[in-house]
């Protein structure tokens, strides 16, 4: 098959079987009707060897054959083909909910939790350029910091700008999985998603965590919660009169709860100790939230036929000329 040409009625082309059959047929006619003639000398041919006649002599058959093939490929419909298609790209709305309190500057991640989790979070956003993303902020109070927007250099910026100290201290699980819930309420998506970061137990808010499941429940908003911090103690920076001083601090990770949360919306629970087990997470929430690409494919088809007819003409045409003129008379 010739690129980008299809033919429609291929099965014509055992046809082709037919060529070498009338290449067959005319040798053997041409040897049976061949004759013989003794002459004294040959002297007087010599003007017919280099006559232009006996060179012409099997052109017939070439010319008949070639007339065939043309024929027979128009008879397999040649068409030109020609796809293309159209893609619809049904985005999720995501926001992400991030705890900021202090305890987030732990170091247990590189550089520190706060600024692992906003980097590998930037890298999850890159990656899905078709979804409206939004970014929640919470620490003992919580606030909107990014609507839903598919403007994403915008939203970068407004994380990358995040820093611990921006609300008082604390940490209102409840209050920033509420504050989430209410900008994906209104959302007319098929799939909304809440991506809920945290290292600690709730301990401030008005709204109880388990409470905020049950909305975002009601409002199918399925929630991802991730609990951010290594096994036992983790280093903790403290500003004294010598400077900076580290302290192990004990990691106080509410999985019961969080594990809740997950289950009542229908998300899942994952639980990050280092820097590549996050990012891990991360990508396993971009596997789970797959946008829906609805494709629908064209398909144009051009009938090519007529050319080669018209070449199967000019052949057997040539072929009636040439045997009524020069080659009249002569075994074709």
């Amino acid at each position: 098959m010739l690129k980008g040409i299809e033919f429609a009625n291929p099965v014509f082309f055992w046809l082709l079987l037919l060529i070498p059959a009338m290449v067959a047929f005319y040798i053997w006619r041409a040897e049976k009707m061949q004759g013989s003639l003794s002459v004294s000398a040959v002297k007087g041919f010599a003007v017919a060897r280099n006559s232009l006649v006996p060179r012409l002599r099997h052109s017939g058959i070439v010319l008949r054959c070639l007339a065939l093939i043309a024929l027979i490929v128009a008879l397999a419909r040649p068409q030109s083909a020609f796809s293309w298609q159209n893609s619809t790209t049904e985005g999720i709305d995501i926001v992400i909910a991030s705890d900021i309190s202090g305890s987030m500057l732990a170091e247990d991640f590189k550089p520190n939790r706060l600024e692992a989790g906003k980097n590998i979070a930037i890298d999850f956003i890159k990656a899905r350029p078709d979804d409206r993303i939004g970014l929640v902020i919470f620490s003992g109070e919580s606030f909107t910091q990014c609507p839903l927007t598919i403007d994403h250099d915008v939203l970068i910026n407004l994380f990358a700008a995040i820093k611990n100290g921006m609300v008082d201290d604390g940490t209102a699980i409840g209050m920033g999985l509420a504050t989430a819930v209410n900008r994906l309420k209104g959302s007319e998506a098929k799939s909304k998603v809440v991506i809920l970061l945290t290292d600690g137990s709730n301990n401030g808010g008005s709204i109880p965590p388990v409470t905020a499941a049950e909305i975002a429940k009601q409002f199918n908003i399925r929630v991802y919660t991730v609990g951010i911090g290594t096994k036992g103690l983790a280093p903790y920076p403290v500003q004294t009169p010598m400077g900076i001083q580290y302290q192990k601090m004990p990691v106080d990770v509410d999985e019961v709860t969080l594990n809740k949360i997950a289950s009542i919306t229908g998300g899942k629970y994952f639980r990050a100790t280092d820097n590549e087990k996050l990012k891990s997470i991360y990508e396993q929430i971009d596997k789970l939230e797959k946008a829906k690409i609805d494709v629908t494919q064209y398909h144009k088809k051009t009938e090519c036929f007529l050319p080669f007819a018209i070449i199967a003409l000019f052949f057997l045409l040539s072929e009636f000329i040439l045997k009524n003129t020069l080659l009249k008379g002569a075994l074709t």
